[in-house]
């Protein structure tokens, strides 16, 4: 007869004891390089934001259009379409 799990509670605390030193090692990592990670992803929100910007300020400055002029590009459809899935009108009076 063989025993599938020869080691017992000695196992079972080794495991728990693997467990707790890769939390606390994980928790260390973490605080360790979270400020970097949080600076890194800041300054590139940074830099699409100022290249936004950027583009959006050489766009300003090639139109050739006055400032404070206002300036239509396009002229709306005025199509309008009967919606017959609606239902059909009925005028009625308000009896006493």
């Amino acid at each position: 007869m063989t025993h599938i799990n020869e080691a017992g509670p000695m196992g079972f605390l080794r495991t728990i004891l693997i467990l707790v030193i890769a939390y606390y090692a994980i928790k260390f990592l973490v605080k360790l390089f979270a400020p970097y990670l949080l600076k890194k992803a800041v300054d590139k929100v940074q830099k699409k934001a100022e290249q936004k910007f950027n583009n959006q300020q050489q766009q300003q400055q090639q139109s050739d259009v006055e400032i404070g002029k206002t300036v239509v590009d396009k002229k709306p459809q005025n199509i309008q379409q009967s919606n017959n899935s609606v239902g059909e009108y009925v005028d009625f009076e308000e009896i006493d």
